[in-house]
């Protein structure tokens, strides 16, 4: 907090901070609601990470309601703008310098176009030299997402939490969240050596491998998740990685408000400690997908997202630099 900061009156400091990093206090039902009362801006100057959003759902296959999320994981959000985050003990803020970009904007009535609109949206933001970390929306978002990245980093290695691998057969040019991976494969955007599809527990007619190392949710419910973290990062290596999060693969009773909810999934608990042990893995980008408030009992799947991401950012901060500290001493 700087000095005028510490001299004005507190509240919305997602229009009224100055300072990027550092967490200001404010009553989790009031005032302006960023992602984490981090700045709504689109300066990029000094900026590490920017969150951003993109509220589309015209790729479903089954209940839409995704054009909500990027709102309502914002909301759910502002209850963890405490500080120092459980069980790292470390504010991320505090070495981190995250904005809320605001959501990526395009014509619904367009949607032919949405593919290129998002991927511009993205290249913007990394050419600034910022990092992404976007608020879905519905899977296909991470088309258009893994398209500018790849463009800046080369093939990623994919690392998605999900209940369905998202590689159906597709004669091509669908805009479908259950096809974009074969296209990103296709396209070069991804490495399939390099990348894991985690917590899968549906299969489909003519689904190929494409050579992804593929861990089914028994297994990951059978290993602790130490274990598991140690499959993704042998598998992942060095090289630049990008993290797709469907919330599906949480269990439906940990994240009842999606589209495609498959019973046998993980727990939040296990989401948030196997992220908790990707340390190693070099994540370049990340995004989190089909949280669809219409159907989010008590908005606890908000909630299980807006916790999601900012462990993603406790991680990107550890990396940085950041370590844990007493709390209350």
């Amino acid at each position: 907090m700087t000095a005028n900061e510490a001299t004005r009156p507190p509240g919305d400091e997602a229009f009224r901070r100055r300072d990027l990093r550092g967490t200001n206090i404010e009553p989790s039902y009031s005032g302006a609601r960023s992602f984490m009362r981090r700045k709504y801006t689109r300066d990029l100057t000094g900026v590490d990470i920017a969150v951003t959003g993109v509220p589309f759902d015209q790729a479903v296959t089954n209940r839409p309601g995704t054009r909500f999320a990027p709102e309502a994981i914002r909301r759910a959000s502002v209850q963890h703008a405490w500080g120092p985050v459980w069980p790292w003990m470390f504010d991320p803020f505090d070495t981190l310098a995250v904005i809320d970009y605001g959501d990526c904007w395009f014509d619904w009535g367009t949607q032919g176009e949405i593919t290129a609109t998002i991927e511009q949206h993205a290249r913007t933001i990394l050419e600034g030299g910022a990092e992404m970390l976007t608020l879905g929306g519905d899977h296909y978002v991470s088309y258009p997402l893994l398209k500018a990245h790849a463009a800046k980093h080369g093939p990623v290695a994919l690392v998605q939490f999900d209940a369905h691998r998202d590689v159906e057969p597709d004669p091509g040019g669908r805009i479908d969240h259950g096809t974009m991976f074969g296209y990103a494969i296709r396209d070069g955007l991804i490495d399939p050596a390099r990348s894991v599809q985690l917590g899968i527990r549906t299969t489909y007619h003519g689904e190929r491998n494409h050579g992804i190392r593929v861990i089914y949710a028994d297994e990951v419910h059978h290993a602790s998740a130490v274990e598991i973290a140690e499959m993704i990062t042998n598998v992942v290596g060095a090289g630049p990685a990008y993290l797709s999060f469907d919330i599906d693969f949480l269990d439906p009773a940990f994240a009842p408000g999606t589209g495609t909810p498959v019973p046998g999934g993980l727990s939040s608990y296990q989401a948030l400690a196997i992220l908790r042990k990707l340390t190693p893995v070099n994540f370049v980008g990340a995004d989190i997908v089909e949280v669809s408030p219409p159907f989010d009992t008590s908005e606890i799947t908000a909630n299980a997202a807006a916790m999601i991401a900012l462990e993603y950012l406790c991680l990107k901060a550890y990396q940085k630099g950041a370590r844990g500290m007493p709390v209350g001493d």
